[in-house]
């Protein structure tokens, strides 16, 4: 297989989520990729592009690749139509160009997921078409509690939570895809500013902008007492 051009996809948060009017992601790539493939005799009565991409799905399809991560899909095809024959072998090959829609997780990338699955050590986060870990040292500033059988990580003292089905808001912070993996690793924290479920990140907000609204009322005030104490001088030179 032979990688010819990678085209970045621009991927939005979900619509109404706290993301939504942020920056966009750029995990999700089209690859064009050249190969040959071999079309049996059997499946001479199909199309040739027909045949040549059902042949690449059951080649290409859920496979990870070191250098394009995680291959969702086969999206189209354009194959040679003069193929060769080989001795003794009734198939034809063709020199194929396709196109796949492949998803390669970067560092530090902040993305959406959800999660799917809860363990005593922390959970598991669906992104794209595989799941990252989300250790439980890895959620918060806080002692956390995982109840497995109600599918729920509880906070002691900020009393938040996280439960199955729950869309959070993460950032990338170990990727491991090796030739040799079958569906790799990925690691996320929600331990920063402004990460997390949506109902935290809009707490978080609520708070940094009452914190600036005090700060705002203080710089008012000593405004308005510098400008009085000025009016009470005018008025006293003018006596």
């Amino acid at each position: 297989m032979k990688i010819i051009v990678c085209i970045q996809i621009r991927y939005g948060f979900p619509k109404g989520s706290l993301g939504a009017n942020s920056h966009h992601l750029k995990v999700f790539s089209v690859s064009t990729l050249e190969d040959i493939v071999r079309i049996p005799p059997s499946l001479f009565g199909t199309s040739l592009n027909k045949a040549a991409i059902n042949i690449l799905k059951s080649k290409y399809e859920s496979m990870v690749k070191s250098d394009l991560g995680y291959i969702i899909m086969i999206l189209d095809a354009d194959v040679e139509p003069m193929g060769k024959i080989i001795a003794g072998d009734g198939a034809t090959f063709h020199r194929v160009t396709f196109d796949a829609l492949t998803f390669y997780p970067k560092l530090q990338e902040i993305i959406y997921g959800e999660l799917v699955d809860i363990t005593d050590f922390g959970a598991f986060v669906r992104i794209g078409p595989t799941d990252a870990l989300l250790h439980l040292s890895q959620v918060m500033d806080d002692y956390l509690k995982s109840n497995i059988a109600s599918g729920v990580i509880l906070a002691n003292q900020s009393g938040r939570t996280l439960k199955i089905g729950s869309t959070i808001r993460t950032r990338i912070t170990a990727v491991s895809i090796g030739k040799a993996s079958t569906m790799g690793k990925i690691g996320i924290t929600c331990r920063q500013p402004f990460l997390g479920a949506d109902e935290w990140i809009e707490e978080d907000l609520k708070k940094a902008s009452g914190v600036d609204e005090k700060e705002e009322k203080v710089e008012a005030k000593k405004e308005e007492k510098v400008k009085a104490k000025k009016e009470e001088k005018v008025e006293v030179k003018a006596k």
